[in-house]
């Protein structure tokens, strides 16, 4: 693969938006440069649309759905062009796991497991368009059957975010597509190559032109057009809180369905009767996958008192064997962050979080560290009030907390204004059942973590997010319920006497 990079770095890749099944420019012409985090190099360009490629897009995607080709499609058609777009993504793992890694900078190994799970959901969604269905009431008299339809609800935008650029679309795309939508999908300005490539998969595959559209740009410029559109039935965000209420206010000019998936501060809960071991690595894979550049990271730990000490001091150990390196380096764990503004935010707060009290356990040293590099940091000493126990910091940094019994561990874990996921290490099946029924996150993983399947679905509580994606439920996000009265026989009633 370092020879592959190497081409790229002497000739970044070139990225056309993908509309109404043909392969475009930018209308202005203008084009966005990333450069690799890791490397320093560009990799590539992309167009640099405009709220006016971004209203011909939407165009092209409101124009196939009223035609009604594709939304009215046998499922069985719709499965199978999902299914060879899921075979595209395996055939092509190897390049699109290299475009992850270098506009990334997460490691080569993560970003090729990912695509390999993409592949899965878009399997799965195959399998959920032959299985979506309606409903029937028989028993509304001799005269009357109600009919209850599922319908796609219409043009879909899909906006993501830069930290897993494929799998984040494939939790969603696949499964809008499967419900019969039309779509308009806007990658990160940071990382979007992944999302044009899968144009040509959905070309290849036979979707009917202008039923997926895939434009570049920022967010200003085509996610606010997206989010502005009265011809844009419902929209499905990934991204920050802040970034949400945004896209809850555009909403309001044609009161646009809403699925998002937003910010998270999600405890991971050490009990002193687990397996210890087993809860140091799970807490510590939690807490920096993807430089921690993840909405459900496990970034506060609460740690049952009587072993908080000691389990911290052997977590900074195991973290000091955890490599931080090029990710194109195979012994690589943890890669570069996004770009410099993130970086500096990161270190931001964790003077912050010194400045109010917590204590360095490991790393928070960043200047020993080239380029965007940020170590692993563990923080102790933390109280629930701190801002690097309530705010989200998206990076490798793990806020720790002592408790006392199970009562003060829920209570912790509720105590945040998100609920995306929690993480809860225990050998009592007690305390696993009654921390996964009492704290309020859409996600628990139980002596486990980050296991992902597409038959679950994921979303959050409170401010990270409402809706959900994947599982059964995911195509259903994307669809609405219509009743049907169907009167049998001859009409009796009369509403004008004497008529």
């Amino acid at each position: 693969m370092f020879d592959q990079a190497e081409r790229i770095f002497e000739a970044p890749l070139q990225y056309r938006n993908f509309i109404s099944g043909e392969f475009t420019d930018a209308l202005e012409g203008g084009v966005i440069s990333r450069e690799s985090p890791a490397h320093g190099r560009m990799v590539s360009q992309y167009p640099a649309s405009t709220r006016a490629d971004a209203e011909a897009a939407i165009a092209a995607a409101r124009e196939s759905f009223d035609a009604g080709r594709w939304a009215f499609a046998y499922g069985g058609e719709r499965a199978k062009v999902l299914r060879e777009v899921a075979q595209s993504l395996r055939r092509n793992a190897d390049d699109l796991a290299l475009v992850e890694t270098l506009e990334t900078s997460k490691p080569l190994a993560a970003s090729r497991g990912e695509v390999l799970f993409a592949a899965e959901l878009w399997d799965y969604a195959a399998g959920l368009a032959r299985i979506l269905h309606g409903d029937s009431h028989n028993t509304l008299g001799e005269d009357m059957l109600g009919l209850v339809l599922r319908e796609p609800i219409g043009v879909v935008g899909i906006i993501t975010p830069w930290n897993f650029p494929l799998l984040i679309l494939s939790e969603r795309l696949p499964f809008a597509l499967a419900a019969g939508c039309s779509v308009v999908v806007k990658p990160s300005e940071f990382t979007s190559g992944t999302a044009l490539m899968l144009g040509r998969y959905l070309k290849d595959a036979g979707l009917p032109d202008g039923v997926c559209n895939i434009i570049a740009g920022t967010g200003d410029q085509v996610g606010q057009a997206i989010l502005d559109s009265p011809d844009v039935d419902m929209v499905a965000f990934t991204g920050s809180t802040r970034v949400g209420r945004v896209a809850i206010a555009a909403s309001a000019g044609n009161i646009k369905k809403l699925s998002l998936e937003l910010g998270g501060k999600s405890p991971s809960i050490v009990f002193a009767d687990c397996d210890q071991e087993a809860a140091i690595d799970g807490v510590i894979k939690a807490a920096t996958i993807n430089m921690g550049e993840c909405c459900i990271a496990g970034s506060r730990l609460l740690v049952e008192a009587s072993v908080a000490e000691a389990f911290q001091n052997r977590l900074a150990e195991r973290l000091q064997e955890l490599r931080m390196g090029d990710p194109l380096d195979p012994t690589s764990r943890i890669g570069a962050i996004i770009n410099r503004a993130q970086f500096d935010r990161i270190a931001e707060s964790v003077r912050d979080g010194v400045r109010d009290g917590a204590r360095i356990v490991c790393g928070g040293d960043p200047e020993n560290h080239r380029g965007l590099f940020y170590p692993p940091t563990v923080l102790a000493d933390v109280k629930p009030g701190m801002s690097v126990a309530r705010q989200e910091i998206f990076g490798p940094v793990l806020a720790v907390m002592p408790f006392g019994d199970l009562e003060e561990a829920i209570g912790f874990a509720n105590d945040s204004d998100y609920g995306l996921a929690a993480y809860v290490w225990t050998n009592d099946l007690s305390k696993a059942l009654t921390c996964s029924r009492r704290i309020r996150a859409g996600r628990v993983w139980v002596n486990s973590a980050l296991q992902g399947y597409p038959e679950l679905p994921l979303g959050g509580f409170k401010q990270s997010g409402n809706g959900r994606e994947t599982g059964r439920y995911g195509i259903e996000e994307y669809t609405e319920l219509k009743s049907v009265h169907l009167h049998i026989g001859p009409q009796a009633e009369r509403w004008v006497e004497g008529a």
